[in-house]
Parts: structure tokens; C-alpha cells; sequence
């Protein structure tokens, strides 16, 4: 066949079913967004986040961890939404170095108030109100969600099906509930993004005690030299 011939015989089918493979490779990407995050290779590549991947494995030896940072460095979707997906999920990569989860988790996500908690973490977590799976948790692995009372739009517990076969429980909640909503059930994971009052943090910490649990906070030191901030540096220091 002449190059001619060749270039004559690709069709409006072939067209087409590019199309479709196209549209179907941006769908499952959209929808597997965790598995775009840290590759190999290319301008992403995961060894040009030394302190975030520093952040992941401390979590094997520390219950608790900070990544206290500047705006816009990832602090929110790279570093929260990420790791609480990996122990939601168990879907692992094959470079993970930090803490790991056999079974499914029970955790908490909090935010400072509950329009930031939907507008932030939920976002994050979900992806838009219309295109739930298209955030950091897999669209295949979310099993369904309840509303929050009182919230328009608003997301109250996230229910992700585990590799393992179980099912992961993610509650929303944010710090003007005050101290005593964050009483009385244990936890394996607590996400806080944005800087807790001393109190809620101490509360977060004894619901994950019985469970050999962990505690995330990821935030920018917008209140200087806080309660909060001056535990974690006063553990550092002791180090």
C-alpha cells in the first residue's frame, strides 16, 4: 500500500473511536486524580518534593506531625487530602516509605469553620457538588455520602470502600462546633488543615490513643507563635 493509500484509509470510524479512547483516558484520570500525584518521572517527578516526602515517612515512627508551611505549597491537597486517601483507600503506591493502615480506617477532616470545611477540604476530598470523584478520593471507591445538616451543600461523613474489602468512614467537621464535638469516638487518622486552638488539638489527640491512631496538621502559621505552633516547634527542639 502507498503512503498515499495509507494516509486515505484512516476513516471517520477510526476518527471516532480516537475520540472515545481519548475521552475515556481524561475520564479514568479525572477520576483517579491520587494517581497523578508523585510519579517517576517528568517535571513532577516526586524527588523535587524532599519535604513532603520527608513529611509522609516521619509518619511510620510520629503520631503526630506538622507540615507547617507558606501558602500555595501544597499543604492542603498535596500533603492532607493525599495521605488520608492512601489510608481510606490502602491503595498504596509501591514508594511509599510512611505509615500504613491493613484495614480500613475511621477518621476526621476539619477545616476552622464549616463554609471552609465544604469550600476547602470537601472540595479536595470530592472534587465539585456535580462531580463527586473527581477530587483526591477515587470515584470507584466512594460508596456514598451523608448531608450535613444545617449546611447547604455541605458534606458530613464520606464513605470509601477499602481495598481489603471493608469500608473507610471520613467525618467533616470544623473547629466552631467547639471542643465538644470532637469528644468521645476514637479515631485512626485526624486531618486538620488550618491551625486548631490548643484545646481541640488535645481533645484530637486522645481520640486517637486507643487505636495507636495518627494526627495530620497542615497550616500556615497565620496566628505567629500560637499554642499549637509552639508545642510543635518545643518537640522539634527536643529532638
Amino acid at each position: 500500500m502507498s503512503e498515499a493509500e495509507s494516509a486515505n484509509s484512516w476513516t471517520d470510524a477510526d476518527e471516532r473511536e480516537l475520540l472515545r479512547l481519548l475521552l475515556l483516558e481524561q475520564q479514568l484520570t479525572s477520576q483517579n486524580k491520587y494517581l497523578t500525584y508523585y510519579p517517576e518521572a517528568g517535571p513532577l517527578r516526586r524527588e523535587l518534593y524532599k519535604k513532603h516526602l520527608e513529611f509522609f515517612a516521619a509518619g511510620k515512627e510520629y503520631r503526630e506531625r506538622c507540615f507547617l508551611a507558606a501558602n500555595r505549597v501544597g499543604k492542603t491537597e498535596g500533603v492532607g487530602a493525599y495521605e488520608l486517601t492512601l489510608h481510606a483507600t490502602g491503595k498504596y503506591p509501591s514508594w511509599w516509605i510512611g505509615r500504613r493502615f491493613e484495614g480500613p480506617i475511621s477518621a476526621w477532616a476539619s477545616g476552622d469553620t464549616s463554609k471552609t470545611t465544604r469550600e476547602i477540604i470537601q472540595f479536595k476530598l470530592l472534587g465539585p457538588v456535580a462531580e463527586y470523584g473527581t477530587g483526591m478520593l477515587p470515584y470507584e471507591d466512594i460508596v456514598r455520602t451523608t448531608a450535613k445538616p444545617g449546611v447547604p451543600d455541605a458534606i458530613e461523613t464520606i464513605y470509601v470502600r477499602h481495598i481489603s474489602g471493608g469500608r473507610s468512614e471520613i467525618g467533616l467537621k470544623s473547629y466552631d462546633q467547639k471542643r465538644e464535638a470532637f469528644q468521645g469516638t476514637t479515631k485512626h487518622v485526624i486531618w486538620l488543615d488550618e491551625e486548631p486552638s490548643l484545646d481541640i488539638y488535645t481533645e484530637c489527640l486522645l481520640r486517637t490513643m486507643t487505636t495507636d491512631g495518627m494526627i495530620i496538621c497542615t497550616f500556615t502559621p497565620l496566628l505567629g507563635m500560637s499554642d499549637v505552633v509552639r508545642y510543635f516547634l518545643d518537640i522539634k527542639a527536643t529532638e
